[in-house]
Parts: structure tokens; C-alpha cells; sequence
């Protein structure tokens, strides 16, 4: 396995990889130790070089977008982190309906540019602070609607073995269910997705109902508050934030973290917040849950880096 040393070295002069940064910038919560190693590429082709570097030096590689979704740990991440907010790139066709996004494409983004194009289909989607490629690992939903509805397939690329070409995998082979997709487990990285939307529909009516969710959503929820979004899966019939307020968690802190007053179904960051608080008032909360009502809530956020914390 070789590395193009030249575009290696180019990448470092770019600042597209460097070593030793803060996560806490990278997360929504904004908290985080150090990466080892952060790449920040903002072209498709950076990316195999990225990828046959870390395999030569043995270096772990982890995935993040937008940082939503995710806890990282205090201590920080070992090895490459790929950050693929950068990686952005969208193309409607209003006639008949495709979307193709790259993974770093900001969902609201795509939500906002599919409504004044007339498609229809992820209305639901423009309060949601994660990217195209975080959506189709996470089946990212709200309000009824969720990804796997409307996409067709994702291009990935192995983080493993030493063949980093480009493949194509169609929705039927990605397992979906509730905030869940195969990708979870897979060892891909999401570069792209494509989506079938519904052409055809009234500009100013799609661009209605979607500022009519975000406005629901900014104000049911603690928006500008350092969060994750919701922490918890629905244990459905039940609603996570209802059983959480029940007890009267709302409120309830360690350190700098605190179950929102807004939704119980968030824990924001007050200022001065560790992994360490968040981590563990997540814990309170679902022992609480679990004593009162012998539910275990699931959560939906991603942890990186307690493995070695631990």
C-alpha cells in the first residue's frame, strides 16, 4: 500500500490534516479532548490518501459530520478523525425528483434548497443540525419523517483493508429501522447519498410547511443551547422526554450538564460542561427511568473514545 507523499504533504500545508486538535469545536455539545490526528477534507479524492496514510501508520480512523448526535471523550480520540463537514456538494433535478448529496451537505440545507425547487419529502428534515452522510447512518428523523423514506443509496468507501474505491449500496441492503441503519456497524464511510423526492409541488407551500417545522422545533426545544439533539430513543408507545419529566428530572445537573428545562429529552451544556458530566447524567437518567418504570432508555447519541477511558 503506497502514499502519494506529495498530496500527503500538501494536505498538511492546506491545513486539511493536523495533529493535536480540540473536538470540543467539532461536537454541537462542545465538548471533547484532542484528536490525535484531524482531517478536514473538502474534496472526494483526498480522501484514499487520507485513508492509505492512516493504514500505514496503523492508525485507527473514526468518522464525524456536523458533531451533532456524538460524545467524545475528554481525553480525546487516538488515531484519524475524519471530519467530513466540508465535504459538501448538492444537485436537485426539479423535473424529476433525484437529489444527490454529498455527506458534509447540511441537512437543513438540502431541506431548505428541495422546497424551493418544489420536491417534496424532507420538509421534516430543516431543524435537524447534522449533515447528509450522519443522516443516512443514524436514520435521522423527526416530526413523522425520517431518511430512509426517501433515500435511494449511499456511496462508501471501506475504512478497512487497503482497496478505498468507491461502491454503491442500495437502500434495500442497509437494514433501516428506528434511528438505525447498518452503517452503524459497518466499517464505511458515507461520501454521498441520493434520494428520490416528489416533483412537482408548490414552492411557497413546501417553504411554508418547512419554516413551520423549524418553528416548532425551535420552540419545543432548547435550540440555541449547546445539546446533541435528543439523547434518547423513543420506547415507543412511550415518549422518552414524557417518562424523563415525569420524574422531575427536569433540571437535574452534574457539573456543567443539565437536563434541558425546555425538553427533557435534551441535556445541554451550561457552560464549563466535561464528557465526564454528560456521560454520567446520562446514566442518572436512565437508572431513574429504569427504577421507576423498568424501562431502559437507549440512547440515540454516539460515544467515542470512553472504550479507552474506561
Amino acid at each position: 500500500m503506497s502514499v502519494d507523499t506529495d498530496s500527503l504533504r500538501d494536505l498538511k500545508e492546506q491545513g486539511i490534516l493536523q495533529e493535536q486538535v480540540s473536538l470540543a469545536h467539532y461536537t454541537t455539545w462542545r465538548v471533547g479532548g484532542p484528536a490525535q490526528w484531524l482531517a478536514e477534507p473538502n474534496q472526494a479524492q483526498q480522501i484514499p490518501t487520507l485513508l492509505h496514510w492512516a493504514a500505514n501508520e496503523g492508525l485507527p480512523v473514526r468518522v464525524i459530520g456536523a458533531g451533532s448526535n456524538l460524545l467524545i471523550a475528554d481525553a480525546g480520540l487516538p488515531g484519524l478523525t475524519l471530519c467530513l463537514r466540508r465535504l459538501q456538494g448538492l444537485d436537485l433535478d426539479a423535473q424529476t425528483g433525484r437529489v444527490r448529496a454529498s455527506s458534509g451537505e447540511p441537512i437543513p440545507t438540502l431541506a431548505r434548497r428541495a422546497a424551493r425547487k418544489g420536491l417534496q419529502g424532507l420538509e421534516w428534515a430543516v431543524g435537524i443540525p447534522g449533515t447528509v452522510g450522519g443522516a443516512a447512518v443514524m436514520n435521522a428523523g423527526a416530526q413523522g419523517g425520517c431518511t430512509a423514506e426517501r433515500l435511494l443509496s449511499v456511496d462508501v468507501v471501506p475504512l478497512q483493508g487497503d482497496d478505498f474505491r468507491v461502491r454503491r449500496l442500495a437502500r434495500e441492503s442497509l437494514d433501516f429501522a428506528y434511528r438505525h441503519s447498518a452503517l452503524q456497524t459497518q466499517p464505511f464511510l458515507v461520501m454521498a447519498a441520493e434520494f428520490q423526492l416528489e416533483a412537482g409541488h408548490d414552492p411557497a407551500e413546501l417553504q411554508q410547511r418547512t419554516s413551520e417545522n423549524l418553528n416548532h422545533r425551535t420552540s419545543t426545544q432548547p435550540y440555541k443551547q449547546p445539546s446533541c439533539g435528543s439523547v434518547f430513543r423513543n420506547p415507543e408507545p412511550a415518549k422518552a422526554g414524557r417518562l424523563i419529566e415525569g420524574l422531575g428530572l427536569k433540571g437535574r445537573r452534574v457539573g456543567g450538564a443539565q437536563v434541558s428545562e425546555v425538553h427533557a429529552n435534551f441535556i445541554i451544556n451550561t457552560g464549563g460542561a466535561r464528557a465526564a458530566d454528560i456521560r454520567s447524567l446520562i446514566g442518572l437518567v436512565q437508572q431513574e427511568v429504569a427504577d421507576a418504570h423498568g424501562i431502559q432508555l437507549q440512547p440515540e447519541v454516539k460515544r467515542l473514545g470512553f472504550e479507552m477511558a474506561a
